[in-house]
């Protein structure tokens, strides 16, 4: 099986300009190929992972990734699948958002060593006078054709603006630059990209009036079942990040070991890329869907944070919710199959507090909100009157119950606020 078909079997192909000449190319050739992320945020979230999986099986293919960090587009934003213009940011947050994209891409795709190219479209769009751009970009796109895009058809009743409009000429430059400077032929996004995508190849072939072929595909939205939502909700409908200040190693694995049943083959052949395709399939149609889940779960943490950061996140859940598969009965080369219940720590996320803020009267709802588990004492207060929230477990009940230095047994209590929300609270 070549990559093009690994790909395909693993649900990564959803729309091609032409599935021949990208197979071939990617079977005989050496590809250059890129994706772009635009910085409107400081953190990737778990709904942006599906095409940066699909680079990293092409590098690891041997193909050459360009990640692209829009700090031009960025700058305007991209209407697709958007009711309502996005909030402007200043050129300053923009690039920073750059380097905090960029940290987290370089996670998944090895960016040293002249192994993928890591580019800033502002580098060249910043550059570009207006006049040049109208007459000599502008002039080769159909306002007729960009009407069609549904990006553009969907806002036309609310109102899109001309800035926004301009979008997929900018995109469509984009991939004329990389084509002309880094002989990139092959872009790869989601399946919204679609139009924007095409753009490129467009324009690549009227600027060489035909003689360079250049082809884009896309991948499909990941839909949750369950809710009707884009993946990448937790429970409550917030975003799952990749930043650990917004969402903590350990909740990241719990979000992929609370997956939806019905998703978990999907996820698994998406997501735990780092394993055989016939083994993610045999792991989903086994008996045991919890031990899928935590195979699934420990796969996608150690992606996106390390395996140091997966075998905490596994042996911590493991050693609070119990193990799915003590005896590691289900057969895997994931390294999860090492470890074991005798190996699991105290790894929860960790909050760390004063002797000054116990004399200071430091209540449960205070701490809640302190810990992260809650975002306002009203929110912490609901949860201790619902009789959710307890310490080494005991209950509390008590919204106006204080902690002392004699709750804490080695300096360390463990606070716990419904089924799966867990917080080790040292006092130093």
């Amino acid at each position: 099986m070549n990559i093009y078909q690994e790909l395909k079997a693993r649900g990564f192909i959803y729309q091609e300009t032409d599935s021949a000449i990208i197979e071939k190319k990617l079977a005989t050739e050496k590809v250059v190929f890129y994706c772009g992320f635009d910085p409107t945020g400081s953190s990737l979230h778990v709904g942006h992972l599906l095409p940066v999986m699909a680079m990293r099986m092409l590098q690891k293919a041997g193909h050459v990734p360009t990640v692209l960090v829009g700090g031009a587009t960025g700058a305007i934003g991209d209407p697709s699948g958007r009711s309502t213009a996005r909030n402007m940011l200043t050129m300053d947050t923009v690039a920073e958002n750059v380097e905090a994209l960029k940290a987290q891409l370089a996670r998944f795709i090895t960016l040293e060593n002249g192994e993928a190219f890591f580019v800033n479209n502002f580098d060249w769009l910043g550059q570009i006078k207006l006049l040049d751009f109208l007459r000599d970009i502008g002039s080769r796109f159909s306002v007729n054709r960009m009407l069609a895009q549904k990006s553009v058809e969907s806002r036309m009743e609310n109102g899109l603006s001309f800035l926004e409009f301009s979008y997929s000429l900018l995109q469509g430059y984009d991939f004329y630059y990389l084509n002309k400077e880094y002989n990139c032929t092959l872009e790869i996004g989601g399946q919204d990209q679609w139009g924007n995508m095409v753009a490129g190849t467009e324009l690549i072939r009227r600027m060489y009036e035909e003689e360079r072929q250049a082809d884009c595909l896309t991948i499909p939205l990941l839909m949750n079942p369950a809710t009707g939502q884009k993946f990448g909700k937790s429970v409550g409908g917030t975003s799952v990040w990749l930043d650990t200040e917004r969402t903590s190693t350990f909740d990241y694995y719990q979000f992929w070991r609370n997956s939806d049943d019905a998703m978990v083959k999907e996820l698994l052949l998406k997501f735990a890329i780092e394993l055989p395709l016939d083994e993610c399939i045999a792991i989903a149609e086994q008996p045991n869907i919890n031990r899928a889940k935590e195979i699934l779960a420990y796969e996608a943490t150690k992606l996106a944070h390390g395996k140091k950061a997966a075998d905490d996140a596994f042996l911590a859940a493991g050693s609070k919710f119990g193990f799915a598969d003590p005896g590691n009965l289900v057969k895997t080369s994931s390294s999860i199959a090492v470890l074991s219940a005798k190996d699991a720590v105290d790894a929860l996320p960790e909050t760390v507090i004063s002797s000054e803020d116990i004399n200071n009267g430091l209540t449960i709802p205070k701490l809640l909100v302190l810990s992260g588990i809650c975002k306002s004492t009203s929110d912490a207060r609901r949860l201790v009157q619902g009789n959710a929230v307890s310490i080494d477990d005991v209950k509390i009940t008590d919204v106006n119950h204080s902690l002392s230095t004699g709750d804490f047994v080695n300096n360390c209590i463990t606070l716990r606020a419904g089924k799966k929300n867990f917080r080790k609270v040292v006092l130093k």
